[in-house]
């Protein structure tokens, strides 16, 4: 990605093109969930031990998956705020049954945008 981009929507197309893979998807959404559990434990049981593990085993899901089937680095390294959110997108994105959906309209947009 070239060039600073400060809001989401401009961050979007980028971030659902690092996720295409189905597999790198579901390691992302295992994580995420894992994460809110361990986090929402961690609330509860006033363990802050609990919430590093929380942040630590979210990310290890996601960075597997990039590293193993998508064969990308995670974005999270060069926009780590605007990355978080766009996982949380993609997790509820995922939850809904539409990620499938809206990769294809950012394809068929990022088509008609840049024509070949």
């Amino acid at each position: 990605m070239t060039g600073k981009v400060s809001t989401l929507d401009e961050f979007w197309p980028f971030y659902v093109s690092r996720h295409l893979n189905p597999v790198n998807r579901r390691l992302h959404a295992y994580g995420t969930t894992l994460g809110i559990v361990l986090g929402a434990a961690a609330l509860i049981g006033r363990a802050p031990f609990v919430a590093v593990a929380a942040i630590i085993v979210a990310y290890a899901f996601a960075w597997f998956g990039h590293f193993l089937y998508e064969k990308t680095r995670p974005a999270t390294f060069a926009y780590p705020v605007l990355s978080f959110r766009a996982d949380l997108r993609m997790y509820r994105l995922t939850l809904r049954g539409e990620m499938d959906t809206e990769i294809l309209m950012l394809t068929k947009e990022l088509k008609r945008l840049r024509p070949e």
